[in-house]
């Protein structure tokens, strides 16, 4: 009898009542194909496959990771709520031991959420991935945790929310960003001042197949994770690499998603975009559960693969290898990741974020606290093209004392005639605060 070699949970939520539009590419037939198709190859009828329901998440949850503007009922949507809670099942599955790794199928995206939250950008909301990470730490206790994200598009919002955190490995696997949305995820940007080397980008070009993708799997990405040894890996399984995807120039396959999936190993696995609905989601998605669960994915093929695909080019293949080599002493001599600034020492960051959806801009200025003990303490002075004037102040967990008294600083002598908003999310102490 067949049976799973991986207890394997599976969740669901295809967001019947959210859609950007009727007809844009991020809408709930993404996921409604792929369940046909997992019912149709009778994958849910195999011991040691479960699904699981979703369930919502909670303001508080959100609040963990995020500063929403201005609060968490006017940016987000029920279907946001339920797409994070069901990464939040998919968490509780897996530390209970009811299964050995899991995959959340739920939409809305998340993974171009950033810190600060005004509305939509890159079709996400709320950065489903780090609500459930941050849930995870604090309920289970996990410190220590590898995100590897596999989406066409760089998870910009994900390296963001986890530039300044020396306990976060954030790896993106994607499509060059002079090429594509949202422009950026080039090696240079390897972490913020306490959290050099942990952030790892891996930009690869227009057409770029299996072979590269793997490739960079093998020599690059499980080297990585084997230094840093995280206590959990999770994957932000975006399927818009597919050679068919609508939206993006590159070439990787079904089977090429399931034999990725079969050699990370990850422990949970999100869904981010993929916007090839009939001809790519339902087989990716297949490959990649059949791939969790330890079983046979051989037999995995899009209905026209033989017709259509194309292995890259042999001049693509050269720019992986040389690519992979630099990247790999860029950040194993790690020279370059040391600093010399003195515990204490402020920096300053300047940056604007675009949200493409909803036409804003957000014009950020950002202090962190340079320290040796702890992730360090930051404020985000925000000013945002709707008109929002906003002040975020984060402490870390783990917090040493200094870093806890100059959040705590920032927070108590920000003027409230400044700013419309100011905001403490102090995870030492799990308080979220607002005056």
């Amino acid at each position: 009898m067949l049976r799973a070699k991986k207890k394997t949970g599976l969740i669901f939520f295809p967001a019947f009542d959210w859609a950007i539009s009727p007809t844009h590419p991020e809408r709930e037939e993404r996921l409604l194909y792929t369940q046909d198709q997992i019912i149709e190859e009778g994958l849910l009828d195999i011991p040691g496959i479960t699904e699981y329901r979703a369930r919502s998440a909670t303001y508080e949850d959100i609040r963990r990771v995020h500063f929403c503007f201005p609060d968490e009922r006017t940016v987000t949507t029920e279907s946001h709520l339920i797409s994070s809670g069901g990464c939040l099942v998919a968490a509780d599955a897996l530390m209970k031991k009811e299964v050995e790794c899991a995959f959340a199928l739920v939409r809305p995206p998340g993974h171009h959420a950033t810190r600060i939250v005004y509305g939509n950008r890159g079709f996400c909301n709320v950065n489903n991935e780090a609500i459930m990470i941050e849930y995870i730490r604090d309920t289970y206790g996990v410190r220590k945790v590898a995100i590897v994200d596999t989406d066409c598009h760089h998870g910009d919002g994900t390296q963001d929310i986890y530039w300044n955190d020396p306990d976060t490995l954030f790896i993106s696997i994607h499509q060059d960003g002079r090429t594509l949305y949202p422009g950026s995820g080039f090696p240079t940007e390897f972490g913020g001042i306490n959290a050099r080397g942990t952030t790892l980008n891996i930009p690869l070009p227009p057409n770029t197949g299996e072979e590269g993708f793997l490739y960079v799997l093998d020599e690059v990405v499980i080297p990585a994770l084997e230094r840093f040894e995280p206590e959990l890996v999770i994957n932000s399984a975006g399927q818009d690499n597919h050679y068919s995807d609508p939206i993006t120039n590159m070439n990787f396959s079904a089977q090429g998603y399931a034999t990725l999936t079969s050699r990370l190993k990850p422990d949970i696995a999100v869904l981010e975009g993929g916007y090839s609905i009939e001809d790519s989601l339902p087989y990716v998605n297949v490959g990649i559960i059949l791939a969790l669960a330890g079983l046979d994915y051989s037999h995995v093929k899009e209905p026209r693969y033989d017709v259509e695909y194309r292995p890259q080019s042999r001049d693509i293949t050269t720019f992986i290898q040389r690519l992979a080599k630099e990247l790999n002493s860029y950040f194993v001599g790690e020279e370059h990741l040391k600093h010399c600034q003195s515990d204490g020492t402020i920096i300053k960051r300047s940056r604007c974020i675009h949200y493409d959806t909803d036409m804003i801009q957000d014009e950020q200025s950002e202090l962190i606290r340079v320290c040796r003990q702890c992730a360090g303490a930051w404020c985000i002075n925000s000013r945002s093209s709707w008109g929002h004037k906003t002040l975020a102040v984060h402490n870390p967990r783990y917090s040493c004392p200094e870093c806890t008294k100059i959040a705590l600083e920032w927070f108590d002598q920000a003027d409230k005639k400044t700013y419309q908003h100011v905001v403490l999310q102090d995870r030492a102490n799990c308080i979220y605060a607002m005056k």
